[in-house]
């Protein structure tokens, strides 16, 4: 795994799990172009220091795939001066409402109740297949922009590894890259450094217990299995990447190649 230029990945202050996506390989020997797509946490938190970084990259646009709640959770992105910002909701605020509710204010025996015995994983695992056969649209008109003039670009939602993860991951897919390259990529969210801070409503010990913690952990960690499930659902639904791509996201073939040109080497 080629390994990213120091200049594209800060520790940056406010922001979690910024990278670069360059570097990665294609399966026919081309590689993603560094510093034309990046990932990242959102960017409500971003210091001044933060702001000055981003906007030395030349972005074009920034997807932002939080819902209304988590903009209110967390506020809005920073502005960045000539940027576009377009916001593309991968998940709706009233799914799971009471779930993520019970998450943040949950006592260890509720907690028990809608994460033990693998509930918490297989939860996200329902949320990845269900994002890939029911956001096409959304995916699609990414990679339709990403094509005609939106690059380079930052994708983002709140912690950077599930919806933009899936972003990220089928933009990968619509470029070639090698399998491997993209879970390695995906995994990479687990770094400390990266990794979104859990945020319960109380601040007693009690709250963020080993338990608690390890019951936690399905939802904020970044599994081979999850990304798994998601390619499964491409090969069950549509019979592999380029028919998804053809007909899931109305990806014609002159447009990939367009795709390819903007982000390869």
């Amino acid at each position: 795994m080629t390994q990213q230029i120091p200049s594209t990945e800060p520790e940056l202050a406010g922001v979690r799990n910024f990278r670069d996506v360059g570097g990665l390989p294609t399966v026919d020997g081309r590689r993603v172009r560094h510093g034309v797509l990046f990932r990242s946490g959102h960017l409500a938190h971003a210091t001044v220091e933060d702001a000055d970084f981003l906007g030395s990259l030349g972005l074009h646009t920034i997807f932002d795939f939080r819902n209304a709640a988590d903009q209110k959770l967390e506020g809005p992105d920073v502005e960045l001066p000539g940027v576009r910002n377009v916001n593309l909701p991968l998940s709706d605020p009233a799914d799971g409402a009471e779930f993520w509710k019970m998450v943040r204010d949950g006592d260890l025996d509720q907690l028990r109740g809608i994460l033990a015995d693998g509930k918490g994983a297989n939860r996200m695992i329902v949320s990845y297949r269900s994002i890939i056969k029911e956001r096409t649209g959304e995916h699609s008109q990414v990679l339709h922009s990403l094509a005609e003039d939106s690059v380079p670009a930052l994708m983002h939602c709140a912690a950077g590894k599930d919806r933009a993860g899936l972003s990220i991951a089928v933009t990968l897919l619509a470029l070639g890259v090698e399998r491997e390259a993209i879970v390695a990529d995906y995994l990479e969210s687990n770094a400390k450094h990266r990794r979104y801070k859990v945020r319960r409503s109380s601040s007693d010990a009690s709250a963020y217990s080993p338990e608690v913690m390890e019951l936690l952990s399905p939802l904020f960690d970044a599994r081979a299995e999850y990304l798994t499930a998601a390619f499964e659902t491409i090969e069950e639904t549509w019979g592999g990447v380029d028919t998804y791509l053809e007909q899931g996201l109305r990806l014609a073939p002159e447009t990939r190649e367009r795709l390819r040109d903007r982000l390869l080497d």
